[in-house]
């Protein structure tokens, strides 16, 4: 500019990034991983992987278990074989290339490829919301009215409300993807967040993007309160069915049973619904805490869940062993 200014030239006019914004030009985005924690990425990358190679062996072998055991088929265990495929999808679809961020820098990923993953975390994750509704549904039944357990919950019955559970998340995800992918995305085209988080990807909208955001905020808030309050009726049922037991020990185990239960259903919702709101509304926290929060209620529930609906369960584990067995 000074060589032209001194040649009597009009200086050159500096193109920004953002002049032609348009998310056709944008045929690929970058994942940052953990903002601020980059230096950590290593040793972050290491309980990441530890619950993912959990979260594989777990579902998978539970859902193992469960096909091989004919007297494993019974609604509770279907519910259980829906979120375990669940717990498989969801966390396939993120840790893969969160662990490619941190082991080898490859934060590149295709627009695509993005907004695919995008709606398999979201969709899912209200999939899973639907499937531990059923799952309190299904215990409030087996426990406060055991005899017509099976005349309830038959097996058009698990089908349907298994249906239900994939076309309440098919409707109520698929917005969201249609309409981000109509809207012009701006360079640089940095994704603020380990994984396609709509609302972090939402920030590279060129045009207002309010309607979207509030879409997404009140598709989660409904999901996450409507469910959870189910959930939280169906164990309050439960826990006064349980005081009137005679039996102490019996007490106690349905105390201790339905507090992991709760543990881990409060891990899923909780963190996620925090993160978003922390996302939307700009709470002064650090970066990297919001990005934690969104991982933590995809990474650590899909690792606990066998554990906690499955080993723990007596049926499960005879399961186990009659398989063992088979094997031998």
């Amino acid at each position: 500019r000074l060589a032209n200014v001194r040649e009597g030239k009009a200086p050159a006019v500096t193109t920004m990034p953002h002049a032609h914004p348009t998310n056709t030009s944008l045929s690929e985005l970058h994942l940052t991983g953990i903002p601020g924690l980059q230096h950590l990425h290593h040793w972050i990358s290491v309980p990441f992987c530890i619950m993912y190679l959990v979260t594989l062996a777990g579902n998978s072998t539970l859902l193992c278990v469960i096909k091989a055991d004919p007297s494993l088929h019974l609604p509770m265990f279907l519910f259980l074989s829906m979120l375990a495929v669940i717990d498989l999808v969801m966390s396939t679809s993120i840790t893969p290339k969160m662990l490619g961020i941190f082991w080898f820098h490859s934060t590149a990923i295709s627009l695509d490829a993005c907004l695919t993953q995008m709606y398999f975390v979201h969709a899912f994750s209200v999939m899973e919301s639907g499937v531990l509704v059923a799952m309190a549904f299904d215990r409030y039944v087996a426990i406060c009215n055991p005899l017509r357990y099976l005349s309830i919950l038959t097996c058009p019955v698990v089908a349907a409300i298994g249906l239900a559970t994939l076309l309440r998340a098919v409707v109520f995800m698929s917005p969201l993807t249609f309409q981000i992918h109509r809207l012009p995305l701006c360079s640089p085209a940095v994704v603020d967040h380990s994984y396609c988080e709509h609302m972090a990807v939402l920030k590279l909208a060129c045009r207002d993007a309010a309607f979207s955001n509030t879409y997404s905020l009140s598709i989660s808030t409904y999901v996450g309160s409507f469910d959870s309050l189910l959930i939280a009726l169906s164990y309050a049922l439960i826990l006064r069915a349980v005081l009137s037991l005679s039996s102490p020990q019996a007490r106690r185990k349905a105390f201790s049973t339905c507090s992991s239960h709760l543990c881990l259903i409060a891990l899923f919702y909780i963190p996620g619904l925090l993160s978003m709101y922390m996302e939307r509304y700009h709470q002064e926290l650090p970066p990297h805490i919001q990005v934690l929060l969104a991982d933590i209620y995809l990474l650590i529930p899909p690792a606990f869940n066998p554990l906690i609906y499955g080993i723990r369960t007596k049926q499960i584990r005879d399961g186990l062993v009659w398989s063992y067995v088979l094997v031998l």
